[in-house]
């Protein structure tokens, strides 16, 4: 026959081997459930953190409780835990039934429910069942029901006492240590979003809702433009370039290197200092002679 069982009520077993089923309806948006186990003292703690099986430590050192895993039935998914009563060492008082979401809320886990098995009599109905109920729906650890000793047996009872703290807060209330490191750099990575990387702190701004303005870039001037406008050629012909620039096309030039292997023309003497005239010869500017004269000429015609 199956008890089924209200919020703090008890059943004894019989059952030397026990499986503690939990059982829920999987569908959108239905976290994974996962069960474990903590064998308390008399001081209602653990003795060490061997005495937590769950999905990290599926079996007890003394090998008398372990977890089964998970399994698909017709009714929905399930996880177990079993234990072999006779066997649980003398210093072990209770033995918790734990339930946990791994970070969701339990007001979304369907038909939560714990059921008790014989393990030695296979196929059989269960001996009794709990519905589990969150109190507040934002639980995400429940402590489904214990079994505990009672004179030289074992009884059942039916608790449903949350955590909304997880797994990890209910162990930790119950004498299991936790690495407080380890566990800041998981909740950090959970809930820290990096900042986006910026290739230059200088152009950012430093008022808070400021627009950001773009990076100043030097951008170099012209080239200087002539202020006089050229000369003319003269009578045709191109005009005189310094030496830095083009040769005259074969012109002589006043500075330099001869252009193109033609002679330099001096350069004229006098206020004027205009150069000679395009190769030709410069003009005689000296004063004649005033005592010069025409050598004789030939004969002359006289008149008869």
């Amino acid at each position: 026959m199956t008890h089924a069982m209200l919020k703090g009520s008890n059943v004894p077993l019989e059952a030397t081997t026990v499986r503690a089923v939990l059982r829920w309806t999987p569908g959108q948006g239905v976290p994974d459930v996962d069960a474990s186990a903590l064998l308390l003292g008399p001081d209602g703690r653990v003795r060490s953190d061997e005495d937590f099986v769950f999905y990290n430590q599926p079996r007890h050192p003394a090998g008398k409780v372990w977890r089964l895993g998970k399994k698909r039935v017709a009714e929905g998914l399930t996880d177990t835990i079993q234990t072999d009563l006779t066997g649980v060492e003398s210093g072990v008082s209770r033995i918790l039934l734990v339930a946990s979401a791994d970070g969701v809320t339990f007001d979304r886990v369907r038909e939560l429910r714990i059921l008790l098995y014989d393990a030695a009599d296979t196929g059989a109905e269960a001996l009794a069942y709990f519905d589990v109920t969150p109190e507040t729906g934002e639980e995400t650890a429940l402590i489904c029901g214990e079994l505990y000793r009672r004179g030289e047996g074992w009884k059942f009872r039916a608790l449903g006492e949350g955590y909304s703290n997880g797994l990890k807060g209910l162990a930790t209330d119950f004498g299991i240590s936790v690495d407080e490191s380890e566990a800041a750099e998981e909740e950090e990575a959970t809930t820290t979003v990096p900042a986006p990387p910026t290739t230059n702190t200088a152009a950012q701004p430093t008022t808070a809702g400021a627009a950001q303005q773009p990076p100043e870039v030097s951008v170099p001037l012209p080239p200087e433009q002539p202020t006089a406008a050229p000369g003319q050629p003269g009578y045709g012909y191109p005009p005189q370039q310094p030496p830095a620039t083009q040769p005259a096309y074969g012109y002589p030039q006043t500075t330099g290197r001869p252009a193109y292997g033609y002679p330099q023309a001096p350069a004229a003497s006098g206020a004027a200092g205009a150069q000679s005239g395009y190769g030709y010869p410069p003009p005689v500017t000296a004063v004649p002679d005033p005592d010069f004269a025409l050598p004789p000429q030939g004969p002359q015609f006289v008149g008869r």
